[in-house]
């Protein structure tokens, strides 16, 4: 290894919820530096959340992280000439973020008017165990199923 690992960035809690999940989806959301137009666009969502399902925003919001995020994945890797798809385990932190990027595309694929609206159906739809997230890691999840055969393979 020639350069020394990159620090890991502190991030604080977001102001309202005081959660550090919250914090990263809308760090994660916002767009050209934005930070109070994502804050905006998620606590909406939250009110619409709230509306539709009569139950606490932030728990709905947790469920669907949760629901969205793989437990495994596949990674190419070179042998012999060959690449193969190897299933690995997916590390925590990674688990969450890729929970986060998929449900954010997936609502922005959405059809409804404002991004706040689709933010929140995509996250109702998740933490229900459907939508285009529960979609995409059942997809990742099929993937490495397949590809067991190559876990030998692991490094």
């Amino acid at each position: 290894m020639r350069k020394k690992r990159a620090t890991k960035r502190v991030i604080g809690p977001d102001p309202k919820y005081q959660d550090l999940l919250v914090s990263r989806f809308i760090n994660s959301l916002l767009k050209r530096g934005k930070k109070h137009l994502a804050r905006g666009i998620l606590y909406g969502a939250f009110g619409i959340i709230e509306e539709r399902t009569k139950n606490k925003a932030i728990d709905v919001f947790k469920k669907a992280v949760n629901n969205a995020s793989p437990m495994i994945e596949v990674r190419a890797r070179r042998v012999g000439g060959a690449t193969y798809q190897v299933p690995t385990e997916v590390r925590p932190e990674r688990r969450t973020a890729l929970a986060i990027r998929w449900l954010i595309s997936y609502a922005q694929e959405r059809s409804e008017a404002s991004m706040a609206q689709k933010l929140a159906s995509e996250l109702i739809a998740a933490s229900s165990g459907e939508g285009g997230a529960i979609k995409k890691k059942d997809d990742v999840h099929r993937m490495a199923e397949a590809n067991k055969a190559f876990a030998h393979f692991k490094w």
